[in-house]
């Protein structure tokens, strides 16, 4: 695994520092070769903030926390009643989620991909600013509102994504155009398919007016 503080990425800094994050430094992830959308919204927090969102429907719960983990061997935890806690660790390597995936609920070998705890010897983990990164914030606030407010918030960053990588929208604003999104569009529970394509498209439409 590649040292992490030998590559520029957005972890830690202040919103002034990352004003003029480009997509080349926003594309070096420490751990993960996710490809550019995913990467991206790595950096910003919206991967984790949709995940949170799927997670709330696979698993019927909005009992949910994030936590940094930057060294990316601690995949999931799950607490019970008793406030045990059963953690799921693996190699950061999305072959496996990916086999086993395909493969459920059977397990099958694979190579070159195995977790060694004596190179991982210190796991951390950090409260997220959600500050700073805001959008994990919007996201929360889309998963609670619920109704559109998901569809908005997911289709708003990938229209301020690819306009960030275009260089036509800064970092920054990508929470921003989110956000913008997330507060110009009236919600509405339970819509129906067409509704959502509507706001799907109204979403990119004031993004891209946004930038």
């Amino acid at each position: 695994m590649t040292n992490v503080k030998s590559r520029i990425y957005c972890f830690g800094k202040t919103r002034e520092e990352l004003e003029n994050i480009t997509p080349s430094d926003a594309l070096k992830h420490p751990n993960w070769n996710m490809g550019a959308k995913v990467t991206i919204d790595s950096s910003t927090l919206v991967n984790k903030g949709l995940e949170v969102i799927e997670a709330k429907w696979l698993f019927g719960t909005e009992n949910i926390k994030v936590l940094v983990h930057r060294q990316s061997v601690v995949h999931s935890m799950v607490e019970f009643v008793d406030n045990g806690v059963i953690a799921q660790l693996g190699a950061p390597d999305m072959r496996l989620p990916i086999q086993y995936a395909l493969t459920y609920p059977n397990r099958l070998p694979m190579k070159n991909n195995e977790l060694d705890l004596i190179k991982y010897s210190s796991l951390t983990f950090e409260e997220p600013d959600m500050d700073t990164f805001y959008a994990l914030r919007l996201a929360f606030e889309a998963l609670k509102d619920g109704g559109i407010k998901p569809t908005v918030f997911n289709s708003a960053d990938e229209a301020a994504v690819e306009l960030f990588m275009k260089g036509k929208l800064s970092y920054l604003g990508i929470s921003e155009a989110i956000e913008k999104a997330m507060r110009e569009i009236k919600n509405i529970d339970n819509p129906d398919i067409d509704t959502i394509f509507e706001a799907d498209r109204l979403a990119r439409e004031i993004v891209y007016s946004f930038s």
